[in-house]
């Protein structure tokens, strides 16, 4: 029981020491994972990826991606600025690289390490719909959802020490199948949804980045219908899955849309 005890009360107080705030949302977010220790190792990978896949550059293309993702960080040191922020992305560095791949995809490392793969490119089609998928992965890194994700996983093995210690007077096959309720629990009822919040959470920062930058968040919906109509409803059951179902993102950016106009109206851009 003192074990029990002493595995909670770590727990607890990981919880309350590491809770820090986004300013995108105002909501505490965990996170045991300093950027001082995360950006250095997030760059080595991200240099590692670049030196072995084939890197696009000198294009019209390439420099769209380029071209659009400065107008999003410049949008959010915009937005960090004029909310008292402005020491917040210390430490960034922003790279903007198309990779020659068919893969629909884009993604973005901690500290602002940014990658577009050229087989989406036919489903953003223009600068609005590129806007829509750079401003959501520029949100991932600004709302520090990297450092997030691992505060989550050590959390999630510190259950499974605990499970462990619980059931350590039990038969080994008790242990296994504890072990294995277990994993399965934490990451249905626990790691997808909190990776699914993620999303939504960048899905709504990167539509008021891109409406500051001067793209018309409407387009957000006609990006996400084309990359809807483009899976051919191939996707798992959003239970099961990361991200949120696409009619799910499209209605819940419906309705962040007015809220975005609004905010980029305070940056004297304005939309019908």
């Amino acid at each position: 029981m003192k074990k029990h005890k002493l595995l909670i009360g770590i727990f607890t107080l990981g919880l309350f020491f590491s809770c820090a705030t986004n300013p995108f949302t105002g909501k505490k977010s965990l996170n045991f994972v300093s950027n001082a220790e995360l950006f250095p190792s997030s760059f080595q990978q991200y240099g590692t990826f670049i030196k072995e896949n084939k890197v696009i550059s000198g294009t019209i293309d390439a420099r769209k991606v380029e071209a659009v993702g400065m107008k999003i960080k410049n949008a959010a040191e915009r937005w960090l600025t004029a909310n008292g922020q402005a020491g917040y992305l210390k430490g960034y560095q922003w790279e903007y690289n198309l990779i020659d791949s068919k893969e629909v995809n884009a993604w973005c490392m901690p500290g602002g390490k940014i990658v577009v793969y050229s087989g989406i490119l036919p489903i953003t089609k223009d600068e609005a719909g590129l806007a829509t998928v750079m401003g959501h992965e520029v949100s991932h890194a600004l709302a520090n959802h990297g450092a997030q994700r691992m505060s989550a996983s050590q959390l999630q093995q510190i259950g499974a020490v605990g499970v462990a210690v619980a059931t350590g007077s039990q038969s080994a096959e008790n242990q296994q199948m504890w072990q294995q309720y277990y994993g399965l629990g934490s990451q249905v009822g626990v790691m997808l949804p909190f990776s699914r919040s993620h999303e939504s959470e960048a899905d709504k920062i990167g539509l008021i980045l891109m409406a500051i930058a001067g793209y018309n968040p409407d387009q957000a919906i006609t990006f996400w219908e084309r990359m809807s109509a483009n899976s051919d409803g191939n996707k798992p059951p959003e239970f099961l899955s990361t991200h949120p179902a696409d009619a799910t993102r499209i209605a819940n950016l419906k309705r962040l849309i007015p809220d975005a106009k609004a905010e980029a109206l305070k940056f004297g851009v304005v939309f019908k």
